[in-house]
């Protein structure tokens, strides 16, 4: 749940929206005035404010600059109707977080304040390099191993700067977290930070959802929009897995290093923007280069200050403290209090070989502790979390399991006649596979892809297909 703040002068407007966020589990105030937006802003800040652009006496924009000054990072909506459009791009280059046009469409309002949620806690919540010295809501780059320490130093002379930082690792080790900690140290602190997953956005989406688009410039394109590179004007953008990105838009980020501007989808005036990049990948971009799949001139153009994270297999003895900060912070949530490692326990969590690196490490903890019956987390019950000992059941329960599947297969064809039952069950059984796929790769795609003899690109159109939702990335699990 989350308090959200609806200001326009619109009555029936702010109680259609107070009932639909109300519906959707949030708590809702509102204002029918910039003014009264404000003084509730400061008697109880709000995770997402959502604001008219055009309201008597103090107009939306100068509600917003007044927003921004109490708080930096707060993310805000701005709404208009179809003819001031120019007035909402406006407030967007001043730092809001999108607009939305009146009328609105239901579905993508929500996601929208989604995105805004989302957004606002990534920025707002501060990265340590220190465990003992976050706070329950902190995350943590977590470890005293020199490798570390070598990160810790390069975060501090880097974040200061504008200079572009290229963070490389494998799945696992902690890209976003590293980007993260260089942004809320960096002169940008104060201004947005917008996160790109190069993968997770269709390759036909990614173009516009980063430069935007002006009216008519394809099917569907009714009004313009400002895209997330814009939208972080004077702030940090995080490309994520740029190894993966189409050939067609590293042209355009390119321009972007050196011109220092973009142009919307079917616009031809150039629009100069301020921003940092900061990216990431787990590729080998020199072999990407020679094989012509990564622009030459754009990886120059990356790498003026370039971070390699460790695998956790280069950082000797962090694994246990990398354990009991994770234990702690599951346990937190859990309400409960942290039952602690056995010696035993840690010796085999630091002996150990970890494919998935942080993430692969925070999620066995995380089940040990589900299933833990008490006292110091044990060898065996690590091992069990991280070996899955479940198997030897199921091999025992193999011919039952065999007969339940065949009846229930035999139902379901009876029930489906006439009605694509085939392809519904082949459905179901392909999402059920690049489940488990991905959760013995530690949510780790390409190696998820590599298990079932798919291409990339192909597994990641199931993914998307099926509706499946890898794992939330958590702390400096985070890829």
């Amino acid at each position: 749940m989350a308090q959200i703040l609806i200001v326009d002068d619109d009555h029936q407007l702010r109680q259609s929206f107070e009932r639909l966020l109300l519906a959707e589990g949030h708590e809702v105030r509102t204002a029918a005035s910039g003014e009264a937006g404000i003084e509730a802003m400061r008697a109880s800040l709000p995770e997402v404010v959502i604001m008219d652009v055009r309201m008597p006496g103090m107009s939306g924009l100068e509600a917003f600059r007044r927003m921004r000054e109490i708080a930096p990072k707060l993310p805000v909506i701005v709404m208009t109707a179809f003819g001031t459009t120019e007035t909402a791009i406006e407030a967007t280059k001043m730092g809001a977080f999108d607009y939305i046009l009146k009328p609105f469409d239901i579905p993508q309002v929500l996601k929208l304040i989604t995105d805004a949620l989302a957004a606002g806690r990534f920025m707002r919540g501060r990265v340590e390099v220190d465990a003992s010295s976050a706070s329950e809501s902190e995350e943590a780059l977590v470890g005293r191993s020199q490798a570390m320490q070598e990160i810790y130093k390069a975060i501090g002379r880097a974040a200061p700067t504008d200079a572009t930082v290229l963070i490389r690792g494998e799945s696992g080790t902690g890209k976003e977290l590293v980007a993260k900690a260089i942004y809320q140290h960096s002169l940008r602190a104060d201004k947005p930070f917008m996160v790109i997953n190069c993968v997770a956005i269709p390759e036909t989406l990614l173009e516009s959802e980063l430069f935007g688009y002006e009216k008519g410039a394809f099917t569907g394109a009714s009004a313009r929009r400002v895209g997330k590179i814009e939208q972080a004007h004077r702030g940090t953008v995080f490309l994520d897995e740029i190894g993966d990105m189409p050939l067609s838009i590293q042209a355009k980020i390119l321009r972007l290093l050196q011109e220092r501007h973009i142009e919307r989808l079917g616009g031809r005036q150039p629009i100069p923007v301020d921003v940092r990049i900061i990216a990431a990948t787990n590729r080998d971009l020199e072999k990407a280069v020679a094989e012509g799949q990564f622009r030459e001139d754009l990886y120059y153009r990356l790498k003026v200050v370039t971070m390699r994270l460790p695998p956790l297999a280069e950082r000797a003895g962090d694994t246990p403290l990398l354990a009991e900060y994770f234990l702690a912070r599951y346990a937190r949530e859990m309400h409960l209090q942290s039952p602690g490692l056995t010696p035993d326990a840690a010796r085999y969590l630091a002996a150990r070989p970890w494919p998935g690196n942080v993430r692969e490490l925070a999620n066995t903890v995380h089940k040990a502790l589900i299933f833990n019956r008490g006292g110091p987390l044990s060898e065996a019950e690590m091992r069990e979390a991280a070996e899955g000992q479940e198997r030897s059941k199921a091999a025992r329960m193999e011919v039952e399991s065999d007969g339940r599947l065949q009846e229930w297969i035999r139902s379901e064809l009876t029930a489906g006649e006439g009605r694509d039952a085939f392809d519904g069950l082949m459905d179901r059984f392909g999402s059920i596979i690049i489940r488990e796929a991905l959760t013995l790769s530690g949510g780790n795609r390409t190696r998820a892809a590599r298990m079932l003899g798919l291409s990339r690109p192909t597994l990641l159109s199931k993914i998307d297909k099926y509706g499946l939702r890898i794992e939330a990335q958590v702390s400096a699990a985070d890829d």
